[in-house]
C-alpha cells in the first residue's frame, strides 16, 4: 500500500505558507484522493503542479495508483482549524452529532472547538411579539457531526 506520510511530505515541500493539506486519503485499492485549501484559495494551476510532482515520485511498477489532487469546495464540509480560521466571521451551517442544526456566524476558534453566533426569533415571556434574540454557543471540533458555508446569492 502507497504510504500516506510519503505523499503528505512531498506536497508540504511543494505549498506556500497560506496553503495547506485538507486530507490524504488512500484506499487498500490505491486510490489517492488529495484536497487542499489556501488562506487565497489553490487555483487548478497549483492542483496540476501536485498532482504531477506525486506522479513523478511514485512508482507505477511497484504498484498501480489512481490520483486526485483538488481544492476544497465551497459546498465541503470543513476538517480542518486553519480552514476554520480561513472562515472567521462567515456564516456557516453546523450539524450537531446529536441531529441538531445551527446556523450562525462562525466568531472565534481554538484548538478545542468554535463559537457561532446564532440570532433567531423567539417568544419571550411577557412579551407578546417574539423578539430577536442572540446567542452564542461553543461546539468542541468533536460535537460537530459537519460545519459548511451558507452560500447566498
Amino acid at each position: 500500500m502507497i504510504d500516506r506520510n510519503k505523499i503528505a511530505q512531498l506536497i508540504e515541500d511543494e505549498l506556500t505558507e497560506d496553503q495547506f493539506i485538507v486530507e490524504i486519503d488512500v484506499t487498500p485499492s490505491n486510490q489517492i484522493q488529495v484536497t487542499l485549501d489556501g488562506e487565497n484559495g489553490i487555483t487548478i494551476d497549483h492542483c496540476v503542479q501536485i498532482s504531477r510532482l506525486v506522479e513523478e515520485n511514485l512508482d507505477r511498477e511497484k504498484e498501480d495508483f489512481e490520483l486526485q489532487v483538488s481544492s476544497s469546495g465551497l459546498g465541503q464540509p470543513l476538517k480542518t482549524q486553519r480552514q476554520f480560521v480561513k472562515n472567521l466571521n462567515q456564516e456557516m451551517e453546523v450539524v450537531l452529532t446529536t441531529g441538531e442544526k445551527l446556523e450562525g456566524i462562525l466568531k472565534t476558534v481554538d484548538q478545542d472547538g468554535f463559537e457561532l453566533e446564532s440570532t433567531k426569533r423567539e417568544r419571550v415571556e411577557g412579551h407578546k411579539k417574539k423578539q430577536l434574540i442572540t446567542r452564542v454557543h461553543r461546539i468542541a471540533f468533536d460535537e460537530a457531526k459537519t460545519v459548511k458555508n451558507i452560500i447566498k446569492f
